[in-house]
């Protein structure tokens, strides 16, 4: 069973996560405009890694990026550096990964394979 379960084709998916107004993203030190995706895909609506622009939060960010790529989901990555945004979520030790506004993974970099597992 993955993180989110396994999706049941007759029930109505649920109301994405999201908020779905414009947030500003720093990714990779430029800021950005970005939106949700407004409704999920195979149960993931939105994915962010949260880090400081390091090697290992890059490289989780390749992984994840990776991964969604393997399991054709299509649901943008988000690369988010700005400190206040990701003290927001709690997370103390980088790289972290978000996936529907839940924090699944703090302080390490998760490989490609355990990140498809999780999905």
């Amino acid at each position: 069973m993955s993180l989110f379960g396994k999706r049941n084709e007759k029930s109505e998916q649920p109301a994405c996560c999201c908020n779905s107004a414009n947030t500003t993203t720093a990714v990779s030190g430029s800021e950005t405009a970005s939106k949700c995706c407004g409704k999920p895909v195979e149960g993931i609506c939105c994915i962010k890694v949260l880090g400081s622009g390091c090697k290992s939060c890059h490289q989780l960010y390749q992984n994840v990026k990776e991964a969604v790529a393997k399991l054709g989901v299509d649901v943008e990555v988000e690369y988010i550096t700005d400190m206040e945004k990701v003290m927001s979520y709690g997370v103390m030790s980088m790289p972290a990964l978000v996936v529907n506004e839940k924090v699944v993974s703090v302080g390490r970099v998760l490989k490609a394979s355990e990140i498809e597992k999780m999905f």
